[in-house]
C-alpha cells in the first residue's frame, strides 16, 4: 500500500506551495514540517517501495542523503525548491524542480507546474518571502485591486511570521496545524475574513514588531546594519518579519539580525533588495548556515565566531 508524504517548510512559501498542489490534487498524506530552520526534514520519512514523497521549500543539499535513501528503498520523489541545492543526482524516480534565481520562491515554481490555476496562493507566498515585485508580477493577470494586494501581503507576512522560533513552543501554531486551517479555504480572502487564526497571528506579529522597533542597531552605515536581539520568545518569533521590514525600508542596505543563544547566536541575513545576492554564500561559510541568494541564516554561530562573521558580512556587502 502506497504511503504519501508531504514534506514542507513551515513558512508561508512551504505551506502555500503545498496548499496549491493539494487544491489541485487532493490526497491524504503524512505531513512532515516544523519551524523555519528545521531543514533536514526528509530524514523523518521512513519510506518503502511504492511510497511517494513531495518535498517543498527545503534545501536539497541538506536532504540529499535522505532523498537517496528513500529512492534506494523504492520510493519516488517530487522536489520543488529555490535554495542552494548542491549536486542533484539523476534518478528515474526523482523529479527535481529547482530554481535559485533571487526573484523566485517555491510557490511560484509550483504555480508554473499548475499553469497558474491556484496563483493567488503563490502571490501570498511571494509576499511572505518578501518578494514584493515578484508577487506583483504574478498577481497582474488576476486584476486585483490595490487593497486586495495589501490583504494578500499581510496574509503572507503573517503566515511567514508563524514559522520563526527555536522550537514549535515559540510559535502561535504548529505549522502543520496552520496548514490544516488554511487547507479548508480555496479563497485566501475568505480565510482572512472567516478564520480567527488570521486575527491571532496579525495581533501577535504587530505586538512583536512593536518590541523590535524599539531596538537600535549595533552597527549601521549606508550599506550594512547589524542588530542584536535578546534571547526571548518574542524576538525568536519576529526576527524574520523584522529583517524583512528593515530590508523593505532600506532596499540598498544589507541586514544581519543576531539573536542571543547560550554560547552564541542564531543569525538571519537579508541581502539588499536592490541587489538580492550573496546571502546564502555568506552563511554557508559557517556550520549550519544556508538559505537562498536574497535571504539566508545560520542556525548557531558560536560567540567565538562573531568576529569572523562580522568580517565576512562586511566583505560580502562592502
Amino acid at each position: 500500500m502506497t504511503t504519501f508524504y508531504d514534506v514542507f517548510n513551515g513558512d508561508a512559501d512551504g505551506i502555500c506551495a503545498l496548499h496549491q498542489l493539494r487544491l489541485e490534487m487532493p490526497r491524504a498524506s503524512q505531513l512532515i514540517t516544523g519551524v523555519k530552520r528545521e531543514i533536514a526534514l526528509v530524514e523523518r520519512v521512513n519510506a518503502s517501495a511504492g511510497d511517494e514523497l513531495t518535498v517543498l521549500d527545503v534545501s536539497f543539499a541538506r536532504n540529499a542523503a535522505a532523498v537517496t535513501k528513500a529512492l534506494t528503498a523504492g520510493a519516488s520523489c517530487r522536489y520543488f525548491d529555490h535554495h542552494y541545492a548542491g549536486e542533484i543526482p539523476a534518478h528515474p524516480r526523482l523529479r527535481a524542480v529547482i530554481d535559485t534565481a533571487p526573484d523566485v520562491c517555491t510557490s511560484l515554481l509550483v504555480d508554473r507546474e499548475l499553469d497558474g490555476r491556484r496563483r493567488v496562493w503563490a502571490v501570498v507566498a511571494a509576499f511572505g518571502d518578501n518578494l514584493g515585485a515578484a508577487a506583483a508580477r504574478a498577481a497582474a493577470p488576476l486584476h486585483l485591486a490595490l487593497h486586495q494586494l495589501a490583504q494578500l501581503q499581510e496574509l503572507g507576512e503573517c503566515i511567514n511570521y508563524n514559522a520563526y522560533g527555536n522550537s514549535v513552543d515559540d510559535l502561535n501554531y504548529h505549522p502543520a496545524d496552520l496548514y490544516e486551517s488554511i487547507s479548508g479555504y480555496a479563497d485566501p480572502f475568505a480565510f482572512i475574513i472567516d478564520e480567527p487564526v488570521f486575527e491571532i497571528l496579525r495581533a501577535s506579529r504587530a505586538d512583536d514588531l512593536y518590541h523590535a522597533g524599539e531596538l537600535t542597531p549595533e552597527a549601521v552605515n549606508d550599506r550594512r546594519a547589524v542588530y542584536v536581539m535578546p534571547d526571548a520568545p518574542w524576538s525568536r518569533r519576529v526576527n524574520g518579519s523584522f529583517a524583512n521590514r528593515l530590508a523593505s525600508q532600506h532596499p540598498a542596505r544589507a541586514h544581519a539580525i543576531l539573536i542571543w543563544r547560550a554560547g552564541g547566536f542564531s543569525v538571519s541575513v537579508r541581502a539588499p533588495l536592490a541587489a538580492p545576492r550573496g546571502a546564502d554564500a555568506l552563511c554557508r561559510q559557517f556550520d549550519s548556515g544556508g538559505g537562498r541568494e536574497g535571504a539566508a541564516g545560520i542556525d548557531f554561530l558560536p560567540e567565538g565566531e562573531l568576529g569572523r562573521f562580522a568580517r565576512a558580512f562586511e566583505q560580502a556587502y562592502s
